[in-house]
């Protein structure tokens, strides 16, 4: 019998890599209490391998059915290779004009992947940092649960 489950067990976890084939990154981070505070950034380090494709990327959020906005405002700071940092401000639509989240729902979590750059490229390859920090007008902001960034590989540029 092991000689059969074993190799069903390899063979079926091997396959499953596939899945995923877009994912370069993707990092979350669990916000304290689940009450961001705007002192809180969590920051991340993203390789960019490779110059000659589009990515797309993204705001993972985790948050619970209590939060009580429709949006989320982050500033964003980003530093590329050899260039200064550049601070954005963002709003992150979390909900529909009827109240209805945008993301899935399970029991009262709520997660959303919500885009900030789409069919964008970088002009090369090497270390990206970029940090996030709640720009709401309550602080702290509470119901929040994690927050992370995704970047996902769509294809080669075009000549």
């Amino acid at each position: 019998m092991k000689r059969i489950l074993i190799p069903l067990l390899f063979f079926s976890i091997a396959s499953c890599r596939g899945w995923d084939t877009l994912r370069v990154y993707e990092k979350n981070m669990e916000i304290p209490g689940y009450s961001w505070n705007d002192r809180f950034t969590p920051s991340f380090d993203v390789a960019v391998p490779d110059s000659s494709s589009y990515y797309n990327l993204y705001i993972i959020i985790r948050h619970t059915d209590s939060y009580r906005y429709s949006n989320l405002w982050l500033l964003i700071t980003s530093t590329y290779p050899g260039q200064s940092p550049k601070t954005s401000r963002v709003e992150l639509p979390l909900a529909d004009q009827d109240g209805r989240w945008l993301g899935v729902s399970m029991d009262d979590v709520v997660s959303q992947r919500v885009p900030i750059l789409q069919q964008s490229s970088f002009s090369r390859p090497g270390l990206y940092h970029f940090s996030l920090v709640q720009d709401m007008r309550q602080n702290p902001l509470p119901h929040v649960m994690s927050i992370g960034l995704r970047l996902e590989k769509t294809g080669p540029r075009q000549p």
